[in-house]
């Protein structure tokens, strides 16, 4: 019997991928749902492909129109709409494996849901954690789930580690986890033309192929800053624990150091089926269709300190992490708001920090007890930042 498998986010990135690799091994697995926001042509043409026993679109307008071209198409889908309706696919009883694909805060209830039920969830949304991390960690542990990262960099610290760190990793010998980030299409761009950059400049990744606001948040590097947080919660360590390197070839996707002075690389071509192979296949491997790496193509590779005054985000996010509680929900939302608002060219790049700055100001953290308080600081983040564009500040 094969082993069914939910997909948030079925037409982004991950989700594209995730079905590639499931397409090698028909065999393994099957895919029960499929979700998207209101990418009708694109999550219908999967259900055409694939025939899963579900599809969700969060948009009702664009649930209707799905739910006609399958009727007429003579598809046995079953077409749900709305953010429950996610919750509900993650959760059902027939599903074993959840992809965590959806991008933003729009995925920390789907991806808890699934958490709760108990489910393998290979989390490539990292907002999850950095908005409710000790909630999140809980039902995993509370329900027997497992929880596997599908960002390339806590994948490879993943797969460096021995399987009985989460007794702790001072007791297995872990020193420090070192994340490697390319330094986006920007790394070497004069800081003074910053305030210049386009969109298009902006979501033009040099090593990787991602959706545009991951794009734009890689350029920032307040994604690597959120996958600071996020490691901390997946492996049970301090931020002081985690630290970033600056590596342009993007080959090593991240590493661990040992206190007998070993440090454990993980490499690779940049391509999302390796992580997406690995968490599918978990405890063992599975062919991805990832072009094996040539080293003596690579020839070398190039390591640098992060400059804060080029990526004043990955500061912010530090700085989010020192204050806890709901601080990095806070930095999260109004981070989304203000790349929204820079890819609808509202406003200049270089002022993406200096809203999630503003935010963080305006909005005081507070301990971070319960979902309902995650989500009311969530919603004033954005609030703030609303109102500053709206106010024509910049």
């Amino acid at each position: 019997m094969t082993i069914a498998v939910t997909i948030l986010g079925s037409t982004g990135t991950i989700g594209v991928n995730t079905l590639d690799v499931i397409a090698r091994h028909p065999e393994r697995f099957s895919v029960f749902a499929l979700t998207a926001h209101r990418n009708v042509d694109g999550l219908f043409a999967q259900c055409e492909t694939w025939n899963p026993r579900y599809a969700v679109m969060v948009d009702q307008a664009a649930a209707e129109d799905l739910a006609r071209r399958c009727r007429a198409a003579g598809l046995a889908t079953e077409v749900l709409a709305g953010a429950e309706a996610l919750a509900e696919v993650a959760a059902h009883d027939e599903v074993r494996y959840v992809m965590a694909g959806i991008v933003g805060a729009a995925g920390l209830l789907p991806n808890l849901a699934a958490a709760r039920a108990g489910k393998r969830v290979m989390l490539a949304n990292k907002e999850s954690l950095v908005m409710s991390g000790q909630l999140f960690m809980d039902a995993v542990r509370e329900s027997g789930a497992e929880l596997l990262p599908i960002d390339s960099e806590h994948n490879a610290v993943f797969q460096c580690l021995p399987s009985r760190f989460g007794d702790g990793l001072s007791k297995v010998g872990v020193e420090r986890i070192l994340l490697t980030a390319s330094g986006g299409p920007f790394r070497s761009r004069p800081i003074e033309s910053l305030a210049e950059v386009t969109p298009a400049q902006a979501v033009a990744h040099p090593n990787w192929v991602m959706g545009r606001k991951i794009s734009v948040d890689s350029a920032t590097m307040m994604n690597k800053g959120l996958e600071v947080l996020e490691a901390c919660w997946l492996f049970g360590t301090t931020p002081a624990q985690v630290e970033v390197v600056i590596h342009p070839q993007s080959v090593i996707h991240s590493m661990v150091q040992y206190v007998d002075g070993s440090v454990l690389a993980q490499l690779g071509n940049p391509d999302m089926r390796t992580p997406i192979a690995y968490a599918l296949a978990w405890p063992e491997r599975c062919a991805a269709g990832v072009q094996r790496l040539d080293l003596f193509s690579v020839r070398h590779l190039d390591f640098e300190e992060p400059d804060y005054d080029r990526f004043p985000c990955l500061r912010l996010a530090r700085d989010a992490m020192s204050a806890g509680g709901t601080a990095p929900a806070i930095l999260n939302a109004a981070n989304e708001v203000a790349v929204a608002a820079f890819l609808d060219e509202k406003i200049r790049y270089t002022d993406i920090p200096r809203l999630v700055g503003l935010a963080l100001e305006q909005v005081a953290a507070r301990p971070a007890q319960d979902l309902d308080t995650i989500l009311a600081d969530d919603f004033a983040a954005r609030d703030a930042v609303e109102r500053a564009l709206s106010h024509g500040v910049r």
